[in-house]
Formats: structure tokens, sequence, C-alpha cells
């Protein structure tokens, strides 16, 4: 629908929303009209470089031709179904999901959070089942981000953040270590141990790539300890980190991986994959879903997954990710960067201020996000080119200029 259609100026329309919606974000101050590959455009005809991908989702680019073509598709066959009928699209994106990962099972929820909720939910059944009633404990991360629903809240390693404050207690069974400090880890075990979760790359925690010894040796330390790895890959997973997932780059597989975001190319869905000796955990009532395995999502991510596989754009994301980080360590005042593959963060030297710099760009043309006073982080979709990410850097290096 286009804004003309409505009958309102770009004004009413973000009065209306301002009246209706509630608060949970600090939106940009336009309105996404369409939106094409790499670009973005608002209803005043402005072009935006979209180095955000809808926060890490549209990694074939915005509205892939093949993705779209999908889901018109299979909405002229079957929109929705109950969980009980099979359906073909769920049952090829099954198979197509666990082949290309290397995992043995699936499920399919809607989004990241509900992924890692039942992520948690598996672990800690398959524990309590098989060890005991109080074998449900699960070591995360300090600084390490899950979800904003009850459990993954509570796994997220960031107390004082506004995600965990104001909420009462927190789901119990966490505890917390060091990111990439795999003593903190040891320490953090006890006999209520049942899992070790962790993000291969911090994202919301401000961009920290694991290191290889440190995720190397989590699997070494859960199979010594007789311990589940959790891994959450709902933001690095599908091409983003250099590999289809995150903790192919350190050779070592999980017990249970949660995904979402890139998956459905730009509708929403989420999954865990197990390996078949855990997912036994889950057992008719256990767990549920109204819309797991939706067709019609179904269909679009066997899309976008063909797309990512056919284009190799892995290995784009990758290359990309080195030569863009190179030219951002270029950047004045810049303190640190960091990332893997399309997954890049940089930190600048206080007082520049994050939030302003964002603003800067969007202001310029470039869309990209802010971690915490000091940290811009970018995601672009994995089709990106050299010189897209060479106009992103002079955009970049413009909006920081302009603050100095």
């Amino acid at each position: 629908m286009k804004l003309i259609d409505t009958g309102l100026t770009k004004e009413q329309l973000i009065e209306k929303a301002n009246k209706y919606l509630i608060d949970t974000a600090a939106r940009f101050d336009f309105i996404e009209e369409r939106a094409k590959g790499m670009y973005v455009y608002d209803t005043d005809g402005n072009e935006y470089l979209d180095f955000f991908a809808g926060i890490a989702v549209n990694n074939t680019g915005n509205c892939n031709e093949k993705v779209v073509a999908a889901i018109k598709e299979q909405c002229e066959d079957v929109m929705h179904t109950s969980v009980y009928p099979y359906t073909i699209p769920q049952a090829l994106l099954a198979e197509k999901v666990c082949e290309t990962i290397g995992m043995d099972k699936i499920f399919f929820q809607n989004s990241g959070a509900e992924a890692n909720e039942a992520m948690i939910k598996m672990a800690r059944k398959y524990g309590v089942e098989n060890f005991g009633p109080r074998k449900f404990g699960i070591i995360t991360a300090r600084q390490s981000f899950h979800g904003r629903t009850f459990g993954s809240m509570a796994a997220t390693g960031q107390p004082d953040n506004g995600c965990q404050i104001g909420f009462g207690d927190m789901t119990p069974g966490f505890k917390y270590a060091k990111f990439n400090d795999l003593e903190s880890f040891k320490e953090a075990i006890d006999e209520n141990t049942i899992a070790i979760m962790v993000e291969p790359v911090q994202g919301e925690g401000g961009v920290y790539p694991g290191t290889e010894e440190f995720i190397v040796g989590l699997r070494k330390l859960c199979d010594e300890k007789g311990l589940l790895l959790l891994f959450d890959e709902v933001q690095t997973g599908f091409g983003r980190t250099g590999e289809i997932m995150g903790y192919m780059n350190y050779g070592v597989k999980p017990d249970i991986v949660s995904m979402a975001k890139a998956l459905g190319g730009g509708l929403p869905i989420g999954a865990i994959c197990a390996t078949s000796e855990v997912a036994k955990a889950f057992t008719p009532g256990s767990h549920g879903c109204t819309f797991s395995g939706n067709p019609v999502v179904c269909a679009a991510a066997m899309a976008q997954i063909d797309e990512l596989i056919e284009n190799n754009l892995s290995e784009n994301a990758k290359e990309m990710g080195n030569y863009f980080m190179d030219k951002l360590a270029t950047l004045p005042n810049v303190k640190e960067v960091r990332g893997k593959g399309l997954l890049v963060g940089v930190e600048f030297n206080e007082p520049l201020s994050s939030a302003d710099i964002k603003h800067g760009c969007v202001d310029r043309g470039l869309l990209v996000t802010a971690v915490g006073k000091s940290i811009i982080r970018m995601l672009p979709p994995l089709i990106v080119t050299k010189e897209e990410c060479d106009k992103a850097y002079n955009i970049l290096k413009e909006a920081v200029e302009a603050l100095m």
C-alpha cells in the first residue's frame, strides 16, 4: 500500500502510529515504503543504503525475487494449517536445514526469542529426565543477548540492562561467566549444571567474536563434564559470519542450536535443531506452537537457503567482511574494529556518541545501528559489493567528522 492510497500525509501517518503503537523502539523519522536489494526507499523518495538488513534478516537482499515468488506461489495453495497435517514446505525445509547444517532434528517456531526458549526448555528437560530434578542449570556469557521473553531474558547476561529491569525475579537456573574466558566457565559449573549456552559472536553485547580457543574449548569442556553445548545462532546463522552457521567457523558441533532472522528471508520464523538423542526430551505436549512450520514461511525459507547456497553468499560475506573491516580501521577516532564475516562493529573513542553517528548516517542515506554508547554495528545483506562497502565507509566517515 502506497502512502497516497491512504489519503494521509507522512506526518499524519506517523502521528497515528505514535498514538496507537506501544513505544518499545526509538524509530527513524521516515516511513519505509519499499525495498529492493541493497536499498530501502521512503515515502519522500529518499534512498538508503541498507547496512542493517532488517537486523540481520534480509541476507539475500531486500525482497529477493525468488523468495517473493515462493511466497506468492505457496499463498495460492495453503497459507496456514494446524500442526497435525504434514505439509510439503515444512517437510522439505526440515530436510534442507538439517542436511545443510549437519544436525538431526528440527522444531519450527516464529522468532529468535521463541527458539531460545525452546532450546532452554529442551536442555532443562533433558537434564531433569536423565540426571535428576535439580539438573537444569545453564551457564551463559556476560554481555550476551538471547531475547526478551522470560526464559531468554534470564539467560541474557546483562542484569543491569533495561532488558531485565522492572520485571521482578528472573527465571531461576542461570549463571553467567565471562565470554572468551574458558576458565570462567569452568569455575561456574556445579552439580546442577546441564548446559553451556553462548553466541558464536556476541552481537548486542558489542560485536565480540568467540575465539577459536574458547569455542573449541567449550566443546571439549562439555564433553568432559557430560554437559550440553547450546549455540544461539539467531543473528549469526545462515551465512552472516562467513559460514552457513557460525559454529562451522570453529569446526565444532552443538547439541542444540537456535536460529531465526535470516532463515525466513523476511518472514518470521525461528527454529531449533538438535541431535537425535537430545531431541527425545520433547514429546507430544512438552512443547508446541500454533504457527510451527507455517507453509508460506517455510516456502520462503527454502528459497532463501537455496539463494544463499547457489550464490555462495557465505564466501562473499567472508570476503566483503574482511575488505570492509580493513577500511573501517582507517576511520577517524576509531578505538577498535571487530567482527566476523558481515557482522561488523566499530567502537569509537569517547566522547563520540554511537547514537549521534547512527542518526548522522541515516540523514546521509545509510542505515546502521548503535550498540551501547560508542559502538556502531553493521549487518548488510550478503550480496553487498566492494563499491557499496566504499559508499558506506564514505558516509560513515562524513558522519563521524561532522561530530568532531
